[in-house]
């Protein structure tokens, strides 16, 4: 996903998501909105990564815990954010809300992207250099079949 957009400029403004223990790195284009946390309270429910439910633009959204989506565990702790993301897919799910472990950052991302060779989770498509980090490129669209699957988009 990263590859076909940056190929379309020379960069672009990417942010770097901090999970509890890993970075993940998308376009600015796929983010619809950042949310501090608003006194939320994780829950744990069924599957596993569904972290509960939040409220945004008069929609309710089911909370994705994507380290647990990955097999791992979720932490949730008081430097929690939430980041509303734009669905790519063709189902009637058009945001996802991902449980974050800080705040995002920005970066440049250009079509010259650094690929790293090192284990990825099902839901990830690649792993790339960004600065001094290793950042995993999220598979938005097996995220959403996920959703869709478990019956709560």
């Amino acid at each position: 996903m990263l590859e076909h957009i940056a190929g379309q400029r020379s960069s672009l403004t990417g942010l770097l998501l901090p999970l509890g223990d890993r970075t993940l790195v998308l376009p600015n284009v796929a983010v619809a909105e950042l949310i501090g946390e608003r006194a939320f309270v994780c829950e744990r429910h069924q599957p596993a990564w569904h972290m509960g439910w939040i409220a945004w633009r008069q929609q309710r959204l089911p909370l994705i815990g994507f380290e647990a989506a990955c097999g791992g565990q979720t932490p949730c702790g008081e430097r929690a954010r939430i980041v509303v993301l734009n669905a790519l897919g063709d189902s009637d799910q058009r945001y996802l809300a991902l449980l974050l472990q800080g705040i995002p950052r920005s970066c440049k991302l250009d079509s010259q992207l650094n690929y790293v060779d090192v284990p990825l989770a099902e839901l990830e498509q690649a792993a790339v250099q960004v600065g001094d980090l290793v950042a995993r490129v999220p598979d938005l669209i097996a995220l959403e079949r996920l959703v869709r699957e478990a019956a709560l988009g």
